[in-house]
């Protein structure tokens, strides 16, 4: 089934690479006009490439973001993809483990409300927001204890935001990929590897191994929750969480 989002204006965040490029491109196909927002000078490239308009902005940064929306309006689909995923490990706890877990919290918690609320004023009943949560957001990963509570937060904001803004007509859900070949991903498995002093590709094919599917999802892989819930088909769907992991998790 194609899925056409042509005459749709379309907001996504954290979309200059990784997931939120194959969101974008995706959405491109199925003619949105498209909004990219990142913190990388990169995206006005990439946008370019979509014929979208590109916004170098940090969802951190109220001042940069607040700048990027007074050009945008009319939005139909609000896609919160910006993250940050670092180790923080609790047992080694200093002063730059505490400036990362603010890191982390500021962009993927603060910044998926912040996005949102200067977002709202800008759609209308029909219109969807949907946010890139995880696996882990779910369940616990030791050493990521900021990121996995990130996660955490970001599906109770979906199913908090859900309630809000039912009456408003616009409904609210959350992706939750699993291990996904991203940069962001394999600098994590790297530095897992590291810790653990286990062969990157060993404990990589015991992360795959724990799926009731194998192989490893490439950010292509991802995009149809995506664009099923951005869509009319899922007119009927809100706060919830879809998980997207090749069976790892049990949902």
């Amino acid at each position: 089934m194609l899925l056409d989002f042509s005459g749709k204006t379309i907001a996504i965040t954290g979309a200059s690479r990784g997931i939120g490029l194959a969101v974008a491109k995706a959405f491109h196909a199925a003619g949105a006009t498209l909004h990219l927002l990142a913190d990388d000078p990169a995206v006005e490239s990439v946008a370019a490439k979509l014929s979208a308009r590109g916004h170098v902005a940090d969802v951190a940064d109220a001042a940069s973001l607040a700048a990027a929306f007074e050009n945008i309006e009319g939005l139909d689909v609000l896609i919160n993809n910006a993250g940050v995923e670092r180790m923080t490990p609790i047992l080694e706890w200093s002063p730059a483990i505490e400036s990362d877990f603010r890191r982390i919290l500021e962009v993927n918690v603060l910044g998926t409300a912040r996005v949102t609320a200067l977002a709202l004023p800008r759609m209308a009943g029909g219109s969807a927001i949907i946010n890139t949560a995880s696996i882990w957001g779910r369940v616990a990963e030791p050493l990521f204890g900021a990121y996995v509570a990130s996660k955490h937060a970001v599906i109770g904001l979906t199913k908090t935001f859900a309630r809000e803004l039912g009456p408003k007509g616009i409904r609210v859900n959350a992706v939750c990929p699993g291990w996904v070949r991203t940069d962001a991903a394999m600098a994590s498995l790297a530095r897992m590897s590291v810790r653990s002093n286990t062969d990157q590709e060993e404990m990589l094919s015991a992360i795959v191994g724990a799926q009731a599917l194998p192989g490893l999802m490439a950010p292509a892989d991802i995009i149809g929750p995506y664009l099923f819930l951005a869509s009319p088909l899922a007119a009927n769907i809100t706060g919830q969480t879809i998980g997207i992991d090749r069976g790892e998790v049990p949902w």
